[in-house]
């Protein structure tokens, strides 16, 4: 329910944006997808505007739909370190990073100086997370991460440092994920007298769907940081492509639960066995592309690379997991 809440503000907005911002450039006659190369009112009211009502929607949704069916509690704090082998933590970076670029962006895109543009996408990144923090430290079942907190300001600094000192993002944070075919082989509950499998299991705990797998699937996502090797070449003249990175990706493997293993159906207790299930963690090394530095006219073309430059390009890939295994992947996403 939280996804597809997500996906539908998401949705909303971005339609919202688009129709409202299309009036507003009738008159202006600037091209839609330029940056303005002064402060332009009508896209600042109207970026404010939508901005505005999304973040209200969503915290109001969000309550709603989600909090709200769980017992309230004062303010407590809740130390989920190691938490999904922690790819929650890394989730929390990456987004904060790529909220602060992108309203960066839409910042730059309104006219407004660089300086300031980087704090408005580092005070919306925070803002956004933080939200979501304050909502769960008022949740019995959950509570106020400082782990969380932690993470979301590494996010949100990996932006504004680079911005300071290289006034470019030489390193970026992406996410990939690949589905996974879970088994439907027969698993005994603890007494023995109920039966699952783990593919039952995960459709309900991570969804049966790509677009759900994807956002909630920890044995599935990896999240990377991909540098570009030409920025750090003094030669403009290098043979090495300005879009071509080398990244390192963070992944972990059958992960079932938060800290453990096991869970409940009805009164049925399932537990796996940590021989036949190890939980473990994953790091990668691959290749990638910065579609941002990819050169073209398009003003659209160069939009789209912007949203869509937080996903990792598929490609050949070598992984070490804590099982003490090296794995070569000719194709990983």
């Amino acid at each position: 329910m939280r996804v597809s809440f997500f996906f539908k503000i998401i949705l909303v907005s971005i339609l919202s944006f688009f129709c409202v911002t299309l009036l507003a450039q009738e008159q202006e006659k600037i091209p839609f997808f330029e940056k303005a190369d002064q402060f332009h009112a009508k896209r600042f009211w109207v970026v404010t505007g939508v901005g505005a009502a999304t973040y209200t929607g969503t915290m109001i949704g969000l309550n709603e739909l989600w909090y709200k069916d769980f017992e309230k509690t004062s303010f407590q704090f809740y130390d989920d370190r190691g938490e999904w082998n922690d790819m929650d933590k890394a989730g929390h970076a990456f987004s904060a990073y790529n909220q602060s670029r992108l309203f960066f962006e839409g910042a730059r895109w309104m006219g407004l100086k660089r300086r300031t543009s980087m704090w408005i996408g580092v005070g919306m990144g925070t803002l956004l997370q933080g939200s979501i923090e304050i909502l769960d430290a008022h949740s019995a079942k959950w509570g106020f991460s400082v782990a969380d907190i932690a993470y979301n300001t590494l996010g949100c600094g990996l932006f504004a440092g680079q911005e300071l000192l290289w006034k470019e993002q030489r390193f970026i944070m992406k996410v990939s994920s690949s589905p996974i075919n879970y088994s439907s082989d027969p698993i005994l509950s603890v007494d023995g007298n109920d039966s699952s499998s783990l593919e039952r299991y995960t459709n309900r705990l991570f969804g049966s769907s790509y677009p759900s797998s994807f956002l909630k699937d920890y044995n599935a996502q990896t999240i990377w940081l991909s540098g570009n090797i030409h920025a750090f070449t003094k030669n403009e003249h290098s043979k090495i492509p300005k879009w071509l990175n080398v990244a390192v990706g963070y992944g972990a493997g059958n992960l079932y639960g938060g800290f453990g293993n096991n869970w409940t159906e009805g009164d049925a207790i399932y537990k796996l066995s940590s021989e036949e299930f190890p939980r473990y963690r994953q790091f990668y090394l691959s290749l990638d592309i910065d579609l941002t530095r990819i050169k073209t006219k398009n003003r659209f073309l160069k939009t789209v690379f912007q949203v869509v430059n937080m996903i990792k390009i598929p490609a050949p890939t070598l992984e070490y997991n804590t099982l003490g295994q090296w794995k070569f992947h000719p194709v990983y996403f």
